[in-house]
C-alpha cells in the first residue's frame, strides 16, 4: 500500500500537484490539503526522497531539511500577519517524514491559540485548499518569498 506522502511526492515529481509552493533543496514545500481559515496558510515540507523519519536522514540532509522548514516558516511570517509559526514533525497518521509549518495569529480564539494546531482545529472538517480560488494569491506570495 502506498502512503499519502509517497503518493504526493510522486505527484510533485511529475508536476501534478497544484498545491506546490516550491522545490527546495531537501524536497517540496506545499500547502496542506486542508486549510482551517483561522490559521491558513498551513504548509507542509516533504522530503525527497521519502524516508520514514528525521532520524533516517544523514547529518547534511537532516540539516538541509530543517533549514528548509525554517525558510518555509520565514515565508509564512513574511506574507501574513502571523506572530509565530508552529513547527510539527509527528509522522503518526502518515508514517513517513513530513513537517508542518503553521502560522499562529493574534486574531485566533485565545483558548485555541494556546493549543497545538491539530488539537485546536478540526483539519478533517476544514475547507480543502483551493489553488485556483481562495488560496491563489497566498500561493503566489509564498512562491515569490521562497524563490
Amino acid at each position: 500500500m502506498t502512503s499519502p506522502i509517497t503518493t504526493r511526492v510522486a505527484a510533485l515529481r511529475s508536476g501534478e500537484d497544484p498545491l506546490l509552493i516550491a522545490r527546495v533543496p531537501s524536497g517540496w514545500a506545499v500547502l496542506n490539503e486542508r486549510q482551517p481559515d483561522a490559521i491558513a496558510p498551513c504548509c507542509v515540507l516533504l522530503p525527497d526522497p521519502v524516508v520514514p523519519a528525521l532520524n533516517d536522514l544523514d547529518a547534511p540532509t537532516r540539516a538541509a531539511f530543517m533549514a528548509d522548514l525554517a525558510r518555509l516558516g520565514d515565508s509564512i511570517l513574511a506574507v501574513t500577519d502571523a506572530e509565530r509559526v508552529n513547527y510539527l514533525i509527528l509522522c503518526n497518521q502518515a508514517p513517513e517524514l513530513h513537517a508542518h509549518a503553521i502560522g499562529r495569529y493574534a486574531s485566533e480564539d485565545p483558548a485555541k491559540r494556546r493549543l497545538g494546531p491539530f488539537e485546536a482545529y478540526d483539519f478533517g472538517a476544514a475547507r480543502p485548499a483551493d489553488p485556483a480560488g481562495h488560496d491563489a494569491d497566498m500561493l503566489v506570495r509564498l512562491r515569490a518569498e521562497l524563490a
